[in-house]
């Protein structure tokens, strides 16, 4: 089998996560021996000058036997960010006192802000 058949192989079992401009795929694939491997794939959407786009992608591969030191060092990171940091997204597009609400009445328009013209004024 080529690498790239092994790469078109079909997922057993698949999940997306949406997250802004990021889709991570967490797929379930086959091993050549019949047993199972989780891949993670990040994909980042970029937009070009002229306005077209293109994804760049990270993949991981995850086997079982890496699947315990796996979790546990996830689960210890994270842990220790949400300890340190906490569970509040810290960040420029973030902001702490942000409201959904106030952006969209501040993008809603007021017709009283504009001043009245008529076209035989001009």
């Amino acid at each position: 089998m080529s690498e790239q058949q092994a790469a078109e192989r079909e997922e057993i079992q698949s999940k997306v996560m949406r997250a802004g401009r990021r889709t991570y795929f967490f797929d379930v694939r086959e091993t050549r021996a019949g047993d199972y491997y989780l891949t993670i794939t990040e994909s980042k959407k970029f937009t070009n000058e002229d306005g077209s786009f293109h994804y760049k992608k990270h993949k991981i591969y995850l086997y079982k036997e890496d699947f315990e030191d796996f979790s546990q060092n996830l689960d210890e990171m994270t842990n220790f960010i949400i300890h340190e940091k906490g569970e509040e997204v810290i960040s420029e597009r973030h902001q702490a006192d942000f409201n959904k609400e106030d952006e969209v009445e501040a993008t809603e328009t007021d017709v009283s802000d504009f001043t009245d013209i008529s076209f035989d004024d001009i």
